[in-house]
């Protein structure tokens, strides 16, 4: 067995805008494959397109739910370090553990209240979802749903602008966020959208059970998501700048709801 392949947790410097975080990383094809027979937390796999032999590591990744995205050498390298052999795969272990819908639901059962979820339609920014999470977590949600694709996930960076929020409340990873609002919506949850077409938010009522719906920083919702809506709602423009980054305006619309929820 290859030396690198003896790693299995290592904390490698990863550059995330003007700052700089420590990812758990392991790399090396038995050290990802003994991370995953232990269900061990991993967040995301990355495999080497030109890689063969893969087949047991994609069979528990897949058996798991976990993500595996095809990279370039650069982008491995860029993980594990410019000088080891990585064995064409390497993983990013998850800050925080995952939770599920109905774990998310069972939270807002116990506090005998309706449910109040936010979802993050393919926020890709780690800053903005880490944000997104705290607010949710202060304004006391039952838990915040993300995509398993093109989004950020709970890295360490998530974790960090979080402020520590993301252990505290629960965060379920979805495949298909439609089909997730869906399935929320049989629990009479009404799903509100945020795009900048939609109704004043000042004129919703966001009272009983809640879903709000944070549209991808560049594309907004997605047309899926958006035709799943109950409703979409704007947040009015005043001055000059015409849109709002994503977690300021989920800030507004999660507090918009609290003040329908709240008894005092």
């Amino acid at each position: 067995m290859e030396k690198a392949e003896k790693n299995i947790k290592k904390s490698i410097p990863v550059k995330s805008g003007e700052d700089e975080t420590k990812e758990q990383v392991i790399y090396g094809r038995n050290a990802v494959t003994e991370a995953l027979l232990s269900q061990s937390g991993i967040d995301t796999i990355f495999i080497l397109k030109t890689s063969g032999g893969m087949g047991k590591i994609l069979a528990l990744a897949k058996e798991q739910d976990v993500v595996v995205k095809e990279t370039g050498e650069e982008k491995l390298r860029a993980l594990t370090g410019p000088n080891v052999k990585h064995g064409g795969v390497a993983a990013i272990m998850a800050a925080a553990e995952y939770s599920t819908i109905e774990e998310i639901l069972d939270a807002a059962a116990q506090k005998n209240l309706p449910p109040f979820i936010i979802a993050a339609d393919g926020i890709q920014d780690p800053h903005n979802l880490g944000a997104i999470i705290r607010t949710a977590e202060a304004a006391g949600a039952d838990g915040v749903i993300i995509t398993k694709r093109r989004s950020a996930s709970l890295t360490s960076t998530v974790y960090k602008t979080s402020a520590g929020a993301a252990s505290w409340i629960k965060v379920a990873r979805v495949s298909s966020l439609a089909q997730a609002l869906g399935e929320l919506k049989k629990h009479n949850i009404w799903i509100y959208g945020a795009e900048a077409d939609g109704t004043p938010f000042h004129k919703a009522k966001m009272d009983g059970g809640c879903c709000i719906v944070i549209g991808s920083e560049g594309n907004g919702l997605s047309r899926l998501v958006r035709e799943t809506c109950d409703q979409v709602l704007s947040i009015d423009m005043y001055g000059h700048v015409n849109s709002l980054n994503a977690s300021v305006s989920a800030g507004i619309l999660i507090y918009e709801a609290v003040k329908f929820r709240r008894k005092d």
